[in-house]
C-alpha cells in the first residue's frame, strides 16, 4: 500500500463507511461536534475561506419545522436521528478574509466584491468543507446520513437568511439496526484518471 494511514483508519473513513439510514438512541454531544469541527476546520479551501455554516437542529420543535421540508423518504429517519445538522454556505464569507488570509487582506475586495462571485466561491468551498465534515463525523466513530432531498428554499426561509444558501441536511449518530444499504459500485481508477 502507498498510503500512510493504517488500514483500520482507511476502513473507518472510507471503505467500511456508508450513508446511515437509521441510528441508535445514543445522543451526540456538543463536545463531539466541537471535536469534529476542530479537526475538519484544517481542510484546504481557496483563500483559506470558511463559508460553511452548521446549524444544529436539537429541539423537537425545530426538528418538526425541518422535517416538513424534506423529501418523504428522508422524513422518518431525520425525525428519529440523535442529531441533525443543516449545512449552508455563508455568501458573506469574504468579511472574514482579512483575518483568515492575513498575508493578502486585500483579497476581500480584490476578488470578492461582487455578490455572484462570492456565491459561486462560497458554494464550492462550503461543499468542500461539508465533505470534510462528513469524514470528520466518521473519524469520531459516528455515522453520517447526508441528504439533498429537500426543499432548499423552504429550509432557507425556515432556518437561514438571504446570505446563507443551504447545501444539505446531515443526520448524525451511532448507526442503528439496518443502518446500511449494500455498498454500491464505484468506478475504477482507469475509468476516472487520465494522464496527459
Amino acid at each position: 500500500m502507498s498510503l500512510v494511514l493504517d488500514a483500520a483508519a482507511q476502513d473507518l473513513l472510507f471503505r467500511e463507511a456508508r450513508t446511515a439510514n437509521s441510528f441508535s438512541d445514543e445522543p451526540v454531544t456538543d463536545e463531539q461536534v466541537q471535536a469534529i469541527y476542530d479537526l475538519v476546520k484544517y481542510g484546504p479551501t481557496a483563500f483559506n475561506q470558511t463559508p460553511l455554516r452548521i446549524t444544529l437542529v436539537r429541539s423537537p420543535e425545530a426538528r418538526q419545522r425541518l422535517v416538513k421540508h424534506l423529501a418523504e423518504g428522508n422524513q422518518a429517519k431525520t425525525a428519529a436521528a440523535p442529531l441533525v445538522a443543516i449545512l449552508s454556505a455563508d455568501n458573506e464569507f469574504h468579511e472574514e478574509l482579512p483575518h483568515l488570509f492575513p498575508h493578502f487582506p486585500q483579497a476581500k475586495d480584490a476578488f470578492f466584491a461582487e455578490r455572484p462571485v462570492r456565491e459561486q466561491s462560497a458554494l464550492m468551498n462550503a461543499a468542500l468543507q461539508a465533505a470534510y465534515f462528513i469524514v470528520g463525523i466518521r473519524a469520531a466513530g459516528l455515522a453520517a446520513g447526508p441528504m439533498t432531498g429537500l426543499d432548499f428554499s423552504g429550509v432557507q426561509k425556515e432556518f437561514l437568511d438571504d446570505d446563507h444558501t443551504p447545501l444539505m441536511v446531515v443526520n448524525i449518530g451511532k448507526p442503528g439496526e439496518g443502518a446500511w444499504f449494500d455498498r454500491s459500485p464505484r468506478l475504477e481508477y482507469d475509468q476516472v484518471v487520465t494522464t496527459v
